[in-house]
């Protein structure tokens, strides 16, 4: 059945798409132009690094969602951060917030009651804040360490109330900031996994040694072994190639399927494997993401890669069976 749109509706929904654009554009071209966010963004950034506690993000109604978005994006990306509530707060949870951490208090209006006992703590205990507002002379971003005054900019709702532009500003900040701490860090894709271990997203984020096969399950003959050999172990070790290495055990070539067509003939078990191999066979090392490994082997149109240490000797060996059976695609 199909179903028919109204042309308001698609008017509607147009009009949110650009206004939050808009709103994005606002603010990269703030960034250019105002000094004084520039300097705001990069002071956060150093004081949040130079924090040995962790940053806690607080913020009510839609400014808590997005909080709550912060610093789960922080805590995945090394900044060891929590969202708190503040009518929690108020209630006890005070106590989770030590003098060796950072606040970054979210509100829009820079006016929110709630944030006011979470504020008031701050400058009891010595806790830096970090305010996010378009509101410079609010009492949030006056009593601030450092205040991020955003571009006041029109929300997508019909009555400018319902917070929306705002919103993707705040998250933008929160994606800004995390990406920041990430890239001073020198946070690597292995850091990562670290926190991400579980779903398709730690599946991608696997190595090559960790998926591959070592030891005995390697199929590996020495230079001059007959290719009655290589067969055997192209049969018996299950991955249809063999590999070849030289006298110090670095891999000189790889004798596939294919390869055995090639030189088909009466005679072909009694070749040594150098007259059948391929040689510069295409190799990864065993630091390599798995999802990388994947990729190489789609575009080159090959289902089996050796890994190999820095001077080439053979580790291990990966197949696309293996990829496949992570989730890794």
């Amino acid at each position: 059945m199909n179903v028919v749109v109204s042309d308001p509706i698609l008017a509607s929904i147009s009009r949110t798409i650009a206004t939050a654009a808009d709103g994005i554009h606002a603010l990269a071209a703030c960034l250019e132009e105002n000094a004084a966010l520039r300097r705001s963004f990069v002071d956060a950034i150093e004081l949040v690094a130079s924090k040995r506690g962790r940053v806690v993000v607080a913020g009510v109604g839609k400014s808590g969602h997005i909080g709550r978005k912060i610093a789960a994006t922080l805590a995945s990306t090394g900044t060891s951060a929590y969202f708190v509530h503040p009518t929690e707060a108020s209630h006890g949870d005070l106590g989770m917030i030590t003098a060796e951490d950072l606040l970054i208090l979210l509100s829009w209006s820079g006016e929110t009651v709630e944030l006011g006992n979470v504020l008031t703590y701050a400058k009891r205990f010595n806790v830096p804040v970090i305010s996010v507002t378009s509101n410079a002379d609010s009492t949030i971003a006056r009593n601030s360490t450092i205040p991020v005054i955003l571009p006041k900019v029109p929300e997508a709702c019909p009555h400018g109330l319902a917070p929306t532009t705002s919103a993707i500003l705040q998250l933008a900040v929160g994606d800004a900031f995390a990406i920041a701490l990430l890239e001073r860090r020198g946070f690597s894709a292995e850091d990562f996994k670290t926190f991400h271990p579980g779903g398709k997203l730690g599946s991608q984020l696997l190595l090559a040694h960790e998926l591959a096969h070592s030891g005995e399950a390697v199929p590996l003959l020495p230079i001059g072994s007959p290719m009655s050999e290589a067969v055997i172990q192209m049969s018996c070790k299950g991955f249809g190639v063999v590999g070849v290495v030289g006298g110090d055990g670095e891999l000189v070539g790889v004798i596939t399927d294919g390869d055995l067509r090639r030189h088909m003939s009466q005679n072909l078990l009694l070749l040594t494997v150098e007259t059948v191999m391929s040689h510069m066979p295409r190799v990864i090392t065993p630091g390599m993401l798995a999802s990388a490994a994947m990729e190489m082997m789609q575009s080159q149109k090959i289902t089996v890669l050796f890994l190999v240490d820095d001077v080439g000797r053979p580790s291990g060996i990966l197949h696309v069976h293996d990829l496949l059976r992570a989730g890794v695609a």
